[in-house]
């Protein structure tokens, strides 16, 4: 069993930077791929981010390309998500879960489907 606690959100201004950070237990956080989700109110939660077990392979959803950076450090048992160029759009409480996988599957969408265990979320709200 791993448990996954969620800390570095906050209230941003638009263009703004934010790391979240994801910090596990458990014996085995370094086998397996970490995401990071997010839902904003009224909307289903969605992917955001993955990166493989080792950390070498990352994936991130179109909409966070070339702003969000995911990384682990799994001497740490943590990994981060770094979100630059904030939008009001990337308001939302942001979850971080493990994957059913360790390497990311070539040409397979990460959803909800492959997490296991979430941790609670935390919330960034971005303004105008």
């Amino acid at each position: 069993q791993v448990q996954l606690v969620e800390s570095g959100g906050g209230l941003v201004q638009a263009g703004g930077s934010l790391r979240l950070s994801c910090a596990a237990s458990g014996r085995t956080f370094s086998s397996v791929a970490m995401g990071w989700f997010r839902q904003a109110p009224g909307k289903e939660r969605e992917f955001v981010a993955v990166v493989s077990w080792g950390g070498a392979e990352t994936y991130y959803a179109d909409s966070v390309k070339a702003r969000f950076t995911i990384s682990r450090d799994n001497a740490k048992n943590t990994v981060y998500l770094q979100m630059n160029s904030l939008k009001p759009e990337d308001t939302a409480v942001y979850y971080c879960a493990t994957l059913r996988f360790g390497s990311i599957p070539p040409g397979v969408r990460v959803g909800l489907g492959h997490a296991s265990f979430w941790g609670q979320g935390t919330q960034v709200t971005v303004s105008s």
